[in-house]
């Protein structure tokens, strides 16, 4: 046989040196090429400004017509007749109910019959005393007799008295059968029917409310009565000239459009919810406020010409502390700690920290962190909301 060669095959060895030196030689080729940086975060820059702003505060109150009678029958009976409808305007001493009045006119009758009767004994009584004492000169009666018919005429005057006085009640309480409103207002709901049975000085008929002016009833905390002394330098009082003025809105958001003025200052704090009330008038031609309803005052409580405003959503909170992030002029950003004010809507006072020309980030904090650089675009506001409907509640603050 003529020698022929054999064919090798490579052995698993060589094959695993094969992919550890191409994985390797991967790995060096990664090494040289690094991912870029992330891109610097956009966000919102608003430049310092300092300018004149006015601070308010907000106060859940309550309508409450400045005259609200109950009107109350004087004397009892069955309800004859109500004549105005329920919710009309009436004036002062129109008639509103009546009750039955035939039991009332036979009582007048009946005291006018015993008067009668009363000033009859008594001229009876007259012409025996004037005999009388004709008598007692020539000595035909007794002293006693003379006495007995003295004392009978002066028991038939008082008997005339009380019968004029009976005449006079009965004629009252006649005219007690009808009931009229003692101002001008508005006729509530009717709080019993005809033929109901009315009881004298306690059923409720009615009520007429005087709505030409209302009362606003609010409360404001102790330590918002604090604040405000310090900041008048002495306590409030609703005879002062200088009273900050007042907004009033409603229920649904609307502004009132007569400013109301203050009325009344409680002198003393509800020892039992801690706040002070206070009221306040406004007139009411229109007939658009209601007795009861719920609305909102709002107050101004500071001016400052030079104030530093910033949105709230700029302001971060830190274990009780507040800071924002400053652009500084290389494009990095850092904290810079601020003390702040009163709030108004919106936005916030910065009291201390900040200056004018300073570089404020309002969006786009959440990726921040101190000493990177961002990509600023200048803040723009967003248009002024109009003022939120509020819900009804039982207390003020």
């Amino acid at each position: 046989m003529t020698g022929q060669s054999v064919p090798t095959k490579p052995s698993r060895l060589t094959d695993a040196g094969l992919v550890a030196v191409a994985t390797l030689a991967a790995l060096a080729a990664c090494g040289r090429h690094k991912p870029p940086p992330p891109p610097p975060p956009e966000v919102s820059i608003l430049t310092v400004r300092p300018g004149p702003a006015t601070f308010t505060e907000d106060y859940v109150a309550q309508t409450e017509s400045v005259n609200a009678v109950e009107i109350r029958p004087r004397v009892g009976g069955v309800l004859d007749k109500q004549l105005p409808i329920e919710g009309q305007r009436v004036r002062a001493r129109e008639l509103l109910f009546v009750i039955d009045p035939q039991p009332y006119v036979e009582a007048l009758a009946e005291a006018r019959a015993s008067l009668a009767q009363a000033q009859a004994s008594l001229e009876q009584s007259q012409r025996d005393l004037g005999r009388a004492r004709s008598l007692s000169e020539i000595d035909a009666v007794s002293q006693q007799e003379l006495d007995a018919t003295v004392a009978k005429d002066k028991a038939n005057a008082a008997s005339v008295a009380a019968g004029q006085a009976a005449v006079k009640t009965a004629q009252l309480n006649l005219g007690y059968t009808n009931i009229t409103s003692p101002i001008d207002g508005v006729m509530g709901r009717a709080q019993l029917r005809v033929g109901g049975l009315a009881v004298a000085n306690s059923t409720l008929l009615t009520m007429v409310y005087e709505t030409n002016r209302m009362y606003i009833n609010l409360s404001i905390s102790e330590q918002r009565l604090l604040s405000l002394q310090r900041q008048l330098g002495r306590a409030p009082s609703q005879n002062t000239k200088e009273a900050p003025p007042f907004r009033l809105f409603l229920a649904d958001g609307s502004e009132y459009p007569l400013a109301p003025k203050l009325n009344f200052i409680d002198p003393a704090v509800d020892a039992r919810t801690g706040t002070l009330a206070i009221r306040l008038e406004v007139t009411n031609p229109d007939g658009l406020l209601h007795s009861g309803q719920f609305a909102r005052v709002q107050v101004a409580t500071l001016q400052d010409p030079k104030a530093i405003v910033l949105p709230q959503r700029a302001i971060q909170d830190l274990q009780g502390k507040n800071y924002v992030w400053l652009v500084e002029g290389d494009g990095r950003v850092r904290q810079q700690d601020v003390t702040m004010g009163p709030r108004i809507g919106e936005s916030w006072l910065v009291e201390h920290g900040l200056k004018a020309g300073d570089r404020v980030v309002v969006d786009g904090v959440q990726r921040l962190k101190p000493g990177i650089p961002v990509k600023g675009r200048d803040y723009v506001a967003a248009p002024a909301a109009p003022p939120p409907a509020m819900a009804p509640a039982a207390t003020g603050r």
